[in-house]
């Protein structure tokens, strides 16, 4: 039952607070830790073999640490109940980042109204991993739709996912192999073999969180009038249409509802990466009220998501 009253305090907290930059992290704490690994053991003098072997040490490190910090935090805040919730849902807050990506994305919608590309596109930047500084307004937008209907499924609905079973712990655990993923998990020259390991656990981390989330953004269409229908057909034939298996599944929903066509070839770290379309070309500029859509289909779903986990949690314990 605390569990239960953690996630949801947790799940008010971001929608009221987003994530206040000068606030401490421990996702920042994690993001330096590997980072400094990265510089120790990513070196290119290392042969293949001893840069896998050190990916995997470095997954260990940070994966393992931060499961055992937020154990110990939670342990030493049982003393008392009151401690224990407060501690408990403070940490379950920092997994989640709806508000944030949505304002992030706000922050993106305001600049492209106001006829800044330059700004837009530095403001994108920050949450994609593509090179952005050549983009025109639509491809902010689309590269913006694109990254907040990814995050829907890594930055809440996998999150909750994980709080719901297993509490701080397990949500820190996620976000500490979500943020690996998300640092090295490349497969360019320099991270390729170092950050393998980080990329499919992430992969596998990601495969049922991926599936729940295209379920919930179909409903979500369905109950904001979108083009359900042309979701569902989309969603079905181009959730696999992305290198990794799970990150198709959710834009190509989004796609569908707001018939738009995503994806495609981008330039990441000046180096031309080919991939396939999602979604039907309808000839649709990618607008501003596309990506309020697409805000507004992320916080349906996380509702939902919560709802949903919530309730199972629920009835399993009292079973």
């Amino acid at each position: 039952m605390k569990i239960v009253i953690m996630v949801a305090l947790a799940f008010v907290l971001d929608f009221l607070l987003g994530d206040p930059h000068s606030w401490p992290h421990p996702i920042k704490l994690i993001g330096r830790l590997i980072g400094w690994l990265t510089k120790k053991f990513n070196k290119p003098e290392y042969s293949v073999r001893k840069r896998k072997m050190l990916g995997v040490l470095t997954w260990l490190i940070t994966v393992g640490g931060s499961g055992l910090v937020v154990a110990l935090i939670m342990w030493i805040a049982s003393i008392n109940d009151y401690l224990y919730m407060i501690v408990g849902t403070y940490l379950c807050y920092t997994c989640l980042s709806a508000r944030q990506l949505a304002i992030e994305a706000e922050k993106i919608m305001k600049s492209l109204k106001d006829n800044d590309l330059d700004k837009a596109r530095r403001q994108v930047g920050m949450i994609v991993g593509r090179d952005t500084d050549q983009l025109s307004a639509e491809g902010v937008t689309k590269a913006t739709i694109e990254t907040v209907a990814e995050n829907t499924s890594d930055g809440v609905i996998a999150p909750l996912f994980f709080l719901v079973i297993g509490g701080p712990v397990l949500g820190m655990m996620y976000k500490a192999i979500n943020t690996l993923d998300s640092m090295i998990g490349y497969r360019n020259e320099k991270y390729r073999a170092f950050g393998e390991f980080s990329a499919k656990v992430d992969d596998l981390a990601n495969y049922i969180p991926a599936r729940i989330t295209w379920v919930l953004l179909i409903i979500s269409s369905w109950l904001l009038h979108d083009d359900t229908r042309e979701a569902i057909a989309v969603g079905e034939r181009d959730r696999e249409k992305h290198l990794s298996p799970n990150s198709a599944f959710s834009e190509a929903v989004v796609a569908g509802a707001l018939h738009l066509q995503l994806g495609g070839p981008h330039y990441y770290f000046g180096q031309l990466m080919k991939k396939p379309y999602i979604g039907n070309d309808h000839l649709v500029v990618a607008a501003n009220w596309h990506l309020r859509r697409t805000i507004t289909m992320l916080y349906m779903s996380s509702v939902l998501g919560l709802v949903i986990f919530e309730l199972i949690r629920l009835l399993i314990v009292w079973e």
